[in-house]
């Protein structure tokens, strides 16, 4: 995956929740800055996955000249632009143990991580190819297990704590009784269509009824838009006019690009990845916590690796299991009412005439959502939160600070291996 490069007073909001200041180098120089759209791909997937209410990134890009200064090699992996050292923040307002970070670091596949400093706090990240480091600095620099697990004596919960149910709606529904369908028990969320195409007055006609509704009951809900889009123009022209649809509107779940038809895939893969990348990002630029909806079979064989892991999922499978291998928050499993593709047997919703697709949960996208202050929401504080410690200037003869220390130990790591 591409390794890019900014100047240094480039300010790209690199994806929902990193930017490419963040990444800058500490040295204080002015020089281009090189950062991995595959790691900016993993924070994003370690923040959703731990819940995150910041992550603060302590050391991004190096240039080789303070890699050095630092104890490095002066060509370690943050000279390449694929690390980070990282402080992750939980809704508490609290750090997160490195512990726990560096074990979901491992589920989600970076290629060295290592805690930092005996107090768990930070945690060193990178997208090596090759091989793989699992370090701990408190024992030294070398790797240290195959498993953080088993290494920390953490239980790996293999278990759903907290499914939520759902539904998806359209016009297809007609005029739902929401009281009826909130009172049933089995609409935790929904997911409601705001419309299809590239004109604005291609809104669905049940659109503002349903919004009005959850919001009236308290429900929370996201949206989508059905795309038609055969070109990367076509994709951006189509979230645009989304981005007006449900503007001054709140939702609580993503909003998502839905993508199912068959002359989108007849494209090819390259072709329905460049589409999806362009409407998403239309999205996300806009303040919105952008996904997909897709099929297990499309996602399978017609999207890139780096869309999939890019942008938060809603898997369609209607089965009794979901066989898609990579990531996902929702999995829409059931089509209530109809003969077909009714897996469990729940032949309506209260409130609901006809068929009705049903929806697990398995991300808690509300928290998420409004402590990032997205998708029409303001950003949340937390109260007597942290602030992250400014990184000093090294001068000569002084103490050095915690911080630089945790710099030069991290980048003898990345010397040794």
């Amino acid at each position: 995956m591409a390794v890019k490069t900014y100047a240094s007073n480039d300010r790209t909001q690199l994806s929902a929740h990193f930017n490419v200041q963040e990444f800058k180098c500490k040295c204080g120089q002015s020089h281009d800055i090189l950062i991995s759209d595959e790691l900016i791909q993993k924070l994003e997937e370690l923040y959703i996955a731990l819940g995150c209410s910041k992550i603060i990134v302590t050391s991004g890009y190096r240039c080789p000249e303070h890699d050095k200064a630092v104890g490095g090699t002066s060509s370690g992996q943050h000279t390449k632009g694929t690390a980070a050292d990282v402080c992750c923040y939980g809704q508490d307002g609290q750090p997160i143990s490195s512990k726990t970070v560096c074990c979901k670091a491992q589920d989600l596949g970076f290629g060295g991580i290592a805690n930092i400093t005996s107090s768990y706090q930070y945690t060193h990240l990178d997208v090596r190819t090759g091989y793989r480091w699992l370090g701990d600095e408190v024992k030294g620099n070398g790797t240290v297990t195959d498993d953080f697990y088993k290494y920390f004596g953490i239980k790996k919960d293999t278990e759903t704590t907290s499914i939520l149910k759902g539904i998806d709606v359209s016009y297809c529904q007609n005029k739902i009784d929401w009281d009826a369908a909130k009172a049933s028990g089995l609409v935790d969320f929904a997911i409601l269509r705001a419309g299809y195409g590239r004109e604005t007055s291609q809104v669905d006609t049940q659109f503002e009824r349903n919004y009005a509704a959850c919001k009236r009951l308290g429900i929370p809900c996201g949206a989508y838009w059905f795309s038609y889009a055969m070109s990367a123009d076509e994709a951006k022209r189509e979230a645009q006019v989304f981005l007006q649809t449900i503007k001054g509107k709140s939702f609580e779940y993503p909003v998502y690009m839905d993508l199912e038809n068959e002359k989108q895939f007849a494209l090819g893969k390259a072709a329905c990845s460049a589409i999806v990348d362009a409407f998403l990002n239309t999205l996300e630029q806009a303040g919105y916590f952008a996904g997909l909806y897709c099929s297990t079979y499309y996602l399978d064989n017609y999207l890139s690796d780096s869309i999939k892991s890019r942008y938060t999922v809603w898997c369609a499978q209607y089965a009794s299991k979901c066989t898609y291998q990579n990531p996902y928050g929702i999995w829409q499993y059931n089509v209530a009412g109809n003969a077909e593709y009714d897996i469990i047997g729940q032949k309506s919703i209260p409130g609901i005439i006809g068929e009705c697709d049903m929806d697990y949960c398995y991300t808690d996208y509300p928290t998420i959502i409004k402590a990032a202050g997205l998708n029409g929401f303001t950003k949340t504080t937390q109260p007597n939160e942290p602030e992250p410690e400014p990184t000093p200037t090294p001068e000569p003869d002084t103490e050095e600070s915690t911080l630089q220390q945790i710099l030069k130990h991290v980048a003898s790591l990345d010397e040794k291996l």
